[in-house]
C-alpha cells in the first residue's frame, strides 16, 4: 500500500538497499573508473560506462528487489528522496563525482526521480509490476543500449544498434511480466529511447511512455498476463 505504516524488517531492506547504491556508486564505478582509465580509455567513455552500471545494478537490481521486500512506499519514498538530493547538491556545488556525474546535465537526478515516480504508481495502482516494468526498461533496458553504443562509438551517441539490444531484453522481459501488452511496451520504450528532444531525457520519456502504454493497452482490449 502506498502510505501503509512500514513493517519494521523494511527500515533493515531500505538500509540495506541504500548502502548497495552508495556501494555501486561510489565504489564500485570509482574502481572502474580508475582501471579503465589506467588503460586508456577517454574519462568521458568511463563515465559513460559507469552511469549504466548504475543504471543496472542500482536502479534495476533495486526495483526487482521491492515487490520482495516492501509492503509500503513510504521508506522506498524516503530512500528516493535522499538519493535525488544527494545527486543533485554536487551539481549545486560545482564539485561533481567525476567518476559518474558529468556538468552539462543532471540526468541522473532524472533517472532516480523517475524510479520513484514509476514505484509510487505501481503501489497506488496495488499492482508493482506496472511500476516496476517501466523502471527496468529505464534501467536494464537503457544500461545495455548505452553500453552497446559506448562499446561501438567510444562515446555517448544515439544509434539503432543499441535500441535492437534494448529491444532484445525489453520486449521478451515485457511479454514475461504482463504478457501482449508487456511486449508493446518495451517496443514503444526501445523505440522512444532513440529520439532525443531538447528539454527532456531518455530517463524521462522511456519509463512514462512504456508506463501510458502499459494503462493503455488493457483499455484497447489487448491482454495483459498477471
Amino acid at each position: 500500500m502506498l502510505l501503509a505504516p512500514p513493517a519494521p524488517a523494511e527500515f533493515i531492506y531500505v538500509t540495506a538497499l541504500f548502502a548497495w547504491v552508495l556501494f555501486v556508486s561510489h565504489y564500485v564505478c570509482k574502481k572502474i573508473y580508475n582501471t579503465l582509465l589506467r588503460r586508456g580509455y577517454e574519462h568521458n567513455v568511463v563515465v559513460y560506462y559507469n552511469r549504466k552500471i548504475i543504471h543496472i545494478l542500482a536502479g534495476g537490481l533495486v526495483s526487482v528487489l521491492v515487490p520482495f521486500l516492501f509492503k509500503s512506499f513510504i521508506l522506498i519514498a524516503i530512500l528516493v528522496a535522499v538519493l535525488a538530493v544527494g545527486n543533485y547538491l554536487p551539481h549545486r556545488s560545482g564539485k561533481i563525482w567525476y567518476w559518474y556525474q558529468v556538468k552539462e546535465n543532471m540526468y541522473e537526478v532524472h533517472f532516480i526521480l523517475m524510479w520513484g515516480l514509476m514505484m509510487g504508481l505501481g503501489f497506488f495502482l496495488g499492482n508493482l509490476t506496472i511500476g516496476v516494468l517501466p523502471i527496468l526498461f529505464m534501467s536494464i533496458g537503457d544500461g545495455i543500449t548505452g553500453i552497446v553504443r559506448n562499446m561501438i562509438y567510444q562515446r555517448r551517441t544515439k544509434s539503432w544498434w543499441g535500441n535492437l539490444a534494448m529491444a532484445l531484453f525489453c520486449i521478451p522481459a515485457g511479454f514475461l511480466s504482463l504478457g501482449v501488452s508487456g511486449a508493446v511496451a518495451g517496443a514503444a520504450a526501445s523505440i522512444i529511447e532513440k529520439l532525443e528532444f531538447r528539454w527532456v531525457d531518455d530517463n524521462i520519456t522511456v519509463p512514462l511512455v512504456s508506463f501510458i502504454t502499459l494503462l493503455a493497452l488493457p483499455i484497447s482490449g489487448v491482454p495483459v498476463l498477471l
